[in-house]
């Protein structure tokens, strides 16, 4: 299923003049960012997201480089209480709505009435994004604070589940996950045109989006981009392979938004041992074209310094020769002018395969090869002379 949706995707949309990675940077913890941090990570990220007290540093990365795109960071999903008191929201908001000018009739409440604070998340009171004056409302106040200053939104919590952050619990007006899903649908169809005339770009934090079918594209259909926070690798040993909501549908994400000219952004889990960080570069690879990036990260919500830049991010492998192709069950290839990717999407710790090369090429340790033992969840990304 994944190798014929990827084929649909015409060639000349995957970068037409060769590439090297693409990343961001998610500054959203507030911690310090000086100068010579922005001097170094501005020029070699196509995207960073900031908080909306943070315009000044937003200037600063576009000073360092004119061609960053700098996104706000917005909670979709929530208000925060601990960003108001003695009866006053702060001026500079992490969420769309503030929890004390929120109207009450805005929460969503379980079954017995209560409202929901997310678990883990203290003073995080989940909003019903379903409800027309609660869109109006955020949309209005996020544009506000963003023009001038940002050139996008990040848009957190596009959930899927009617449960997230409160397992196994879902809201009286929203009983079942399809009736969650179409409020979201209902909140980003309904205020994607105030963005369009804003000129504010939108990335939604979409993860776990496949564990639903289609659910992806029905959200991404009323945004710019979609950002998927856990993707291929959950941990150094925690390697997600190929079955039906596995290895192909993140994949796809990729190559769906590609195709559509759209935003996409992916970050593994791990510490960057060798075979996490390669299967999830060499997928990321796979199907990457002008608008996706890549940025792992080693602790679950550690969004401080930038994240590890890899010499392998500076590789140019040159203009895509096609889409990528299986070569083997559960095991893909996509040639380039100067090299070739392939991941074995395969479980961890199935039997190599063999992918012979017609041509020399260099490995990541600067070795000749004309084959590639793979293994289960692996992937290498080869060079050679053009």
């Amino acid at each position: 299923m994944a190798a014929l949706a990827v084929a649909l995707v015409p060639a000349a949309q995957a970068g037409e003049e060769g590439r090297t990675a693409k990343s961001y940077w998610l500054q959203v913890n507030s911690t310090p960012t000086n100068d010579e941090m922005i001097r170094t990570e501005a020029p070699r990220r196509s995207y960073v997201v900031l908080n909306a007290w943070e315009a000044d540093l937003a200037a600063k990365f576009k000073a360092a480089n004119p061609k960053i795109q700098t996104f706000v960071y917005k909670d979709r999903s929530s208000t925060r209480s601990y960003a108001c008191s003695n009866g006053a929201d702060d001026t500079d908001l992490p969420a769309g709505v503030g929890y004390c000018a929120a109207d009450p009739s805005w929460f969503l409440v379980d079954p017995s009435g209560q409202r929901f604070e997310y678990d883990g998340y203290e003073g995080h009171w989940q909003m019903d994004v379903g409800n027309t004056d609660y869109q109006n409302a955020w949309v209005d106040n996020v544009i506000a604070s963003s023009r001038g200053a940002f050139d996008g939104v990040f848009m957190d919590n596009a959930l899927f589940a009617c449960d997230t952050y409160h397992e196994g619990t879902c809201p009286a007006a929203y009983p079942t996950g399809e009736a969650m899903r179409d409020a979201y649908r209902s909140m980003l169809a309904n205020t994607r045109q105030k963005f369009v005339d804003a000129d504010l770009k939108t990335v939604a934090n979409m993860s776990s989006a496949r564990l639903q079918e289609g659910a992806w594209d029905s959200y991404v259909e009323h945004l710019d981009g979609g950002f998927d926070e856990w993707w291929l690798t959950f941990g150094d040993d925690d390697l997600l392979s190929e079955y039906p909501e596995g290895w192909s549908r993140q994949v796809a994400e990729i190559a769906a938004n590609e195709a559509k000219g759209k935003i996409t952004w992916v970050q593994p889990h791990h510490s960057g041992a060798e075979q996490p960080f390669r299967y999830a570069y060499a997928s990321y690879l796979l199907a990457a074209g002008d608008h996706a990036a890549i940025s792992e990260i080693s602790q679950t919500d550690r969004y401080d310094n930038a994240s590890p830049w890899r010499a392998e991010y500076d590789w140019d492998p040159g203009t895509p020769l096609g889409t990528y192709f299986p070569v083997a069950a559960n095991v893909y290839q996509r040639d380039f002018t100067c090299g070739t990717v392939l991941v074995n999407a395969n479980k961890t710790g199935s039997t190599a395969v063999n992918v012979r090369l017609s041509s020399p090429h260099t490995n990541e340790k600067g070795s000749a090869v004309r084959s590639v033992p793979l293994r289960g969840t692996s992937g290498s990304v080869l060079r050679k002379a053009c």
